[in-house]
């Protein structure tokens, strides 16, 4: 497979980064080819806006989705767009790696997906989940908390399970696209794991990525639990 890595972490020496490396190394190991988006290392801009586009249809009046369908269309995108869309578009497997922030994604990642999951590229009018256009690759999140798996219970402080959580991102992103989206990795409450909980996370990633072509894609009832 080839496989590229979108990874948003500001620290080189975050455990985000540490997973992102050790999915890097056993991924290669394996024989699959691996490409990297480190979005702080490309200072990529978040910010979705007219000059994303070399030529606009409307200048009076900028409707994004139908600006990105055109551009789709005519390769109206500015470099940085098409650079990320070609990775997007070459890969079998995209992996997300992130620190959960405020139940999101960080803002940079959220920009990547406004700006390079765009219309006409990843999905469009009537062509959404099953017939996403991104059917047939598969999508995985890496994602690191601060706080404990305690938290991430219905009946915890937070309400809701990490899957809830996640829910638009796996569901209204990903699997809009019509990915298959295999069950994200979650490594919790990082800040009080110690060095001990940090190496058994690594060697459970290490687990999940030697059976990452045969892993079964995620069922979407109503929101996940």
């Amino acid at each position: 497979m080839h496989i590229l890595i979108v990874y948003a972490h500001q620290e080189e020496n975050s455990f985000s980064c540490a997973l992102k490396d050790m999915a890097v190394s056993v991924l290669d190991s394996q024989g699959h080819s691996v490409e990297i988006s480190d979005l702080y290392a490309q200072h990529f801009n978040p910010v979705a806006s007219r000059e994303d586009f070399t030529t606009l249809s409307d200048t009076r009046y900028i409707n994004y989705m139908l600006e990105q369908r055109t551009a789709a269309e005519h390769g109206f995108f500015t470099w940085d767009i098409r650079a990320e869309q070609e990775k997007v578009l070459r890969a079998d497997l995209i992996m997300f790696h992130f620190p959960i922030w405020w139940f999101s994604a960080p803002a940079i990642l959220k920009g990547w997906f406004d700006r390079i999951f765009a219309t006409g590229v990843t999905w469009n009018f009537g062509s959404i989940y099953d017939s996403g256009l991104l059917k047939g690759k598969k999508a995985m999140l890496v994602v690191t908390t601060g706080g404990g798996e305690d938290l991430y219970l219905e009946r915890g402080a937070h309400k809701a399970t990490v899957h809830q959580i996640l829910h638009p991102i796996l569901h209204g992103t990903l699997r809009f696209c019509g990915m298959d989206v295999l069950p994200p990795f979650v490594a919790y409450g990082i800040f009080q794991a110690g060095e001990d909980g940090r190496e058994k996370y690594l060697e459970a990633f290490r687990a999940r990525l030697t059976s990452v072509e045969t892993t079964p894609p995620m069922e979407f009832s109503s929101l996940c639990r």
